[in-house]
């Protein structure tokens, strides 16, 4: 929440008009940090939005209340951005769909979606660079997010909390898979250009003294190949300061050649038939209202534009169905059909 906060607040169309929290206490550090006032500061979401009026609400609770959050703030006519990932279950993710009303755009923000190397690797796919992409394989993760708090403030975990956070409580929907998995099948659903698994087979780590997974590793079986996304709370560092090996990032395997592109590289390595020896091309840069989720709602909602892409319902919802279908296959330890 304290990145888009940041986000929004820099945008010279935005204005923060309200923030949320049932725990008054998560909010000071975003009050201080962003100038909100009290009489701005609410721990009852309806009284938030009979007050505020918002246009636009931006939502970052626990992955399993991502639907409860939606259908409580949909009914006021608004739009709605939720934080990753989409939800703790297919069927929340398409209440969520069903709640939202006319002519509003509902959007999950994926944050490597406005990454330059994402945005470039898509590109080449797009112009077909690499021929039919046939793989995606994706690492994703980062020390832990009790290592993290709002704005990336940088803090030390402990067990009391780790107690107190629902990352660690699964019903609250934590865990690495549920937190980093969608990044995986959102944007490679994308890079598959909208195509769906056959099968899906998820192994998880069952770490002493925790109910939530801190790595997993998911295959999906598609009808050109197979495909791979692993989740990791534990690497050696967090991307976005050093980049921990293995990297964070995805690796596309297309018929005519392959990409590589790793979170915050300024540069994709590639190959082709004609230099299979392989060579490096700069990422493309960023320009508005395509560099972060905050200008790209504005942009859609000022436009009368749909949500495209890995933030679409449409895209992530296929994301979902893999995350799902990881989750019933690590649960029952087999392999299991695409969940419909």
């Amino acid at each position: 929440m304290g990145d888009l906060l940041r986000m929004a607040s820099e945008h010279s169309g935005v204005e923060l008009v309200g923030l949320c929290d049932e725990d008054r206490a998560r909010m000071q550090d975003a009050q201080r940090n962003f100038g909100i006032a009290d009489s701005q500061v609410f721990t009852d979401v309806n009284v938030c939005m009979e007050q505020t009026k918002p246009d636009l609400v931006i939502l970052c609770p626990a992955a399993a209340r991502h639907g409860e959050y939606t259908k409580l703030v949909a009914p006021y006519g608004v739009h709605v951005l939720v934080e990753k990932p989409f939800s703790a279950s297919l069927a929340e993710a398409d209440e969520m769909i069903a709640a939202m009303q006319p002519g509003k755009l509902l959007a999950i923000n994926w944050p490597v979606r406005w990454m330059p190397g994402i945005v470039t690797t898509k590109r080449l796919i797009d112009e077909g660079f690499i021929g039919e992409v046939t793989n995606v394989h994706h690492y994703g993760g980062n020390r832990g997010p009790l290592y993290h708090g709002a704005d990336k403030i940088e803090l030390e975990p402990t067990a009391e909390r780790k107690a107190a956070s629902w990352f660690y409580h699964k019903k609250a929907g934590g865990g690495s898979l549920q937190d980093y998995l969608g990044y995986g099948t959102t944007m490679g659903t994308w890079f598959h250009g909208g195509r769906k698994p056959i099968e899906v087979t998820a192994v998880v780590d069952e770490p002493v003294g925790l109910e939530v997974d801190e790595h997993s590793v998911v295959v999906s079986r598609y009808e050109v190949g197979l495909s791979k996304c692993e989740t990791r709370w534990g690497t050696f560092t967090d991307p976005w300061t050093i980049q921990p090996q293995p990297k964070c990032g995805f690796v596309i395997c297309g018929r005519e050649g392959t990409i590589s592109c790793y979170d915050y590289a300024e540069t994709l390595r590639v190959q082709t038939r004609q230099r299979p020896e392989g060579y490096e091309i700069p990422c493309d840069k960023m320009e508005s209202p395509f560099t972060n989720p905050i200008e790209y709602m504005v942009h859609c909602i000022q436009n009368g534009l749909p949500i495209e892409g890995p933030l679409s319902p449409e895209v992530s919802r296929i994301g979902q169905q893999i995350v799902d279908s990881a989750t019933l296959s690590a649960f029952e330890k087999r392999t299991v059909k695409l969940v419909e």
